[in-house]
């Protein structure tokens, strides 16, 4: 089986020596992403909803530039450090995937990278 590495401009750069995205046959697996502005480089500060949804949002970019889409995601993996805020990042989760709806694992971390504050990775089959 090939593996093709998975870059794109529209997330933001891996922060060690790590691919944003691997595509091993039909299944692709997202690095987890943080509320980064890959536009800046720049960690996002502030509401969890607003950070969840940059998260979502770099998920998506990878995905897409692998040739697959928020449907075609079997499992998410959620890490963040306050698991106080569940309910609010499960209302954007829900903006995200609304009638497609894959496994799912959301646990409580104690750090993330560059002091982030939710890392999420997605695996998908196409």
């Amino acid at each position: 089986m090939s593996l093709e590495l998975v870059a794109t401009k529209k997330a933001p750069a891996a922060v060690g020596p790590y691919s944003q995205g691997v595509k091993a046959g039909n299944v692709i697996y997202t690095s987890g992403q943080l509320h980064i502005d890959p536009s800046t480089g720049e960690v996002l500060r502030g509401d969890i909803q607003d950070l969840t949804r940059q998260s979502l949002n770099n998920v998506k970019a990878i995905l897409e530039e692998a040739g697959a889409s928020l449907e075609d995601v079997v499992k998410v993996t959620v890490f963040v450090r306050d698991m106080g805020k569940f309910s609010l990042i499960n209302e954007v989760y829900g903006e995200f995937f609304s009638d497609h709806k894959p496994a799912r694992s959301l646990v409580e971390v104690s750090k993330l990278p560059l002091d982030g504050e939710i890392e999420i990775e997605a695996i998908a089959v196409i």
